[in-house]
């Protein structure tokens, strides 16, 4: 009864918000992402393919916005702003004869009607996996919550290789897939597995919109991968690497990734993370499964554990581990990458996942400022006094 009635002020303040600013998405093509997984990288890369091809593009996404030639960060816990500063950007990117606008969109965003009145030209799901359980209820009802952007949209693309794919046909009509363009892409070097896939649905989103594959191919290629996606922060003893990964799924890819990528034949994978504190539970003992079949060594830190105890996380967590018995817990984010980087030795990768980009850590109910990046330089400046350029470390 709560959130319906939070759903109701939410549709209302979108009601509002595009009569304010008078359906700027009428103006513009807006490309919509969501999905569990990806859909950050994913988004930048439509950016930038849109960039490169020549096109006047705005974006909004998790790390932060870019709009009317101006940047912004938004590096809080939540992906799509409110609706009323979606219209005001969108106005912005109109104003500026903009003529595409990619959304990141989250499941929160699509229930609560803060994209209500969004004209979306293309609507793509990335994949649905195990996460935000604890706001759906169940894998289907979060299913259902997704397929609204497809609803809403005039093009709808999807992910022929991903659970959710036969469900979404039925209920969709004129739904294309992404697949089909892992070959094409095959080409375009050091690509995780994972981001094959990113890559694939940004390729078929640009060749909907008639970029040709030379102009597509040629701006991949240049990619940058967001703050905080795959991440080297250090390089030289050993690697410090950081990424956003929090669910089940995306530390199955990610690990794997970086077992085969950087220690294939020697090297320790020493692994930091935790996971949010008033949120799906039920993914916990997943994404402790994941971590011990891949990581060396364990060290269990918080995560924006708001009113939870760190330790019946790290309970929930371990509970999935099996017999596996080489992790640690140290509730302090930084005394944690501080153990980390300490236990590293020559050929080690340290990855540090949950937070990345994100500017605070919630304790309590209070949001205090953090810096991934920041915390992995004052480690490195613990181990070695002298140390003041992670590059000549």
């Amino acid at each position: 009864m709560v959130q319906r009635l939070k759903n109701i002020y939410h549709l209302f303040q979108a009601i509002l918000a595009n009569l304010w600013y008078g359906f700027p998405s009428r103006k513009i093509k807006v490309i919509g992402i969501t999905g569990t997984d990806g859909k950050t990288t994913t988004t930048h890369l439509i950016y930038h393919v849109l960039k490169k091809a020549g096109f006047r593009v705005s974006m909004i996404s998790t790390v932060l916005a870019r709009v009317a030639g101006q940047e912004y960060e938004t590096g809080l816990h939540t992906t799509t702003p409110s609706s009323f500063l979606i219209q005001k950007m969108l106005k912005k990117a109109v104003s500026n004869k903009d003529e595409y606008f990619v959304l990141e969109t989250t499941s929160h965003a699509l229930d609560q009607n803060r994209v209500w009145g969004i004209s979306f030209y293309i609507g793509l799901i990335t994949n649905i996996t195990h996460e935000h359980l604890d706001y759906h209820n169940s894998y289907e009802e979060y299913v259902t919550t997704k397929a609204k952007l497809l609803s809403m949209s005039k093009i709808r693309i999807a992910n022929k290789d991903d659970r959710s794919y036969r469900y979404l046909k039925s209920q969709i009509s004129n739904l294309k897939f992404t697949t089909q363009n892992l070959k094409t892409i095959d080409k375009i070097t050091k690509l995780t597995k994972f981001n094959k896939y990113n890559y694939s649905a940004a390729y078929t989103v640009c060749k909907t919109i008639e970029i040709s594959d030379e102009k597509i191919k040629s701006a991949l290629k240049t990619f940058i991968l967001p703050k905080g996606r795959l991440e080297t922060v250090y390089d030289k003893k050993f690697k410090v690497i950081i990424d956003f990964a929090h669910t089940p799924n995306a530390f199955e890819n990610l690990l794997s990734e970086i077992k085969n990528m950087y220690l294939k034949n020697s090297g320790k994978l020493i692994h930091v993370f935790g996971s949010a504190g008033l949120r799906d539970k039920s993914k916990r003992s997943l994404m402790g499964k994941a971590s011990s079949n891949y990581s060396d060594y364990i060290i269990l830190t918080e995560e924006d554990y708001r009113t939870e105890k760190p330790s019946d996380i790290f309970k929930d967590i371990i509970s999935g581990m099996g017999d596996y018995s080489n992790y640690e817990t140290l509730a302090d984010r930084q005394k944690a990458i501080n153990k980390a980087i300490a236990l590293a030795k020559g050929g080690d990768t340290v990855l540090i996942t949950g937070k990345a980009h994100e500017k605070s850590l919630c304790r309590g109910k209070t949001e205090y400022p953090w810096s991934e990046h920041d915390a992995v330089i004052k480690a490195l400046k613990i181990l070695n006094t002298k140390f003041k350029d992670p590059n000549n470390f």
